[in-house]
């Protein structure tokens, strides 16, 4: 049976790494972050929800939404945050139950893969959800060991600090998830943790896995 998989983690945590893994192993990745760009389409009405709840500067003179300009915005608090959320989680789990639940076609077999992977952000405003899937794994790591990865990247501390005061802490994490895998050193245990947890669940991916 096809298995859907929510992967949640703070930033840098390695949640994105875990999901390229699964990915390359013969997984379905689909990135949260990234169908939420895809969804802002000039002049729909997600775009122009947005426009009016942080100013009309933020779209470009195509009507193209200005990331850096929303991050600004949308990413200085609590209360920006869950007003960006509140305008796009809607239109993004629409897309995301039309994927995961194709309505079944009488004369058309679409054939589905052994595993998708959802790669989670923002996991505390989209817990409504978590009905989508048949299991959520928080991939952890201490704050510092994740502020020190992101400043190798070349985020800076400040930026880190920021991003990372507006994200659930591990233990809040933990609680979301059926799973908790730790990445907190750097060597091979994260994927030779995805290796076992595939195994424990009978899942064979396209590689053999």
């Amino acid at each position: 049976m096809p298995f859907t998989l929510f992967v949640i983690g703070n930033i840098a945590s390695g949640k994105s790494t875990a999901c390229s893994y699964l990915a390359r192993s013969g997984a379905r990745h689909l990135d949260l972050d990234v169908i939420a760009k895809s969804l802002y389409v000039p002049g729909s009405a997600i775009v122009d929800s947005i426009a009016e709840a942080f100013g009309w500067d933020v779209l470009d003179e195509s009507g193209e939404v200005r990331s850096s300009v929303l991050a600004q915005r949308a990413f200085v608090d609590e209360d920006s945050v869950h007003q960006l959320n509140e305008i796009v989680h809607p239109f993004l789990l629409d897309y995301l139950s039309n994927i995961l639940l194709p309505v079944p076609c009488c004369s058309l077999v679409v054939p589905t893969p052994e595993l998708t992977v959802v790669e989670i952000s923002a996991p505390a405003s989209f817990t409504d959800a978590f009905g989508l899937a048949d299991e959520v794994i928080a991939i952890t790591a201490p704050l510092e060991t994740r502020r020190a990865r992101a400043i190798e990247r070349g985020m800076s501390g400040s930026d880190f600090d920021a991003r990372s005061d507006l994200q659930p802490s591990e233990d809040e994490l933990i609680m979301m998830a059926d799973t908790v895998i730790d990445n907190s050193v750097a060597d091979d245990t994260l994927f030779r943790s995805l290796d076992l947890w595939l195994e424990d669940r009978g899942i064979r991916l396209t590689d053999g896995k």
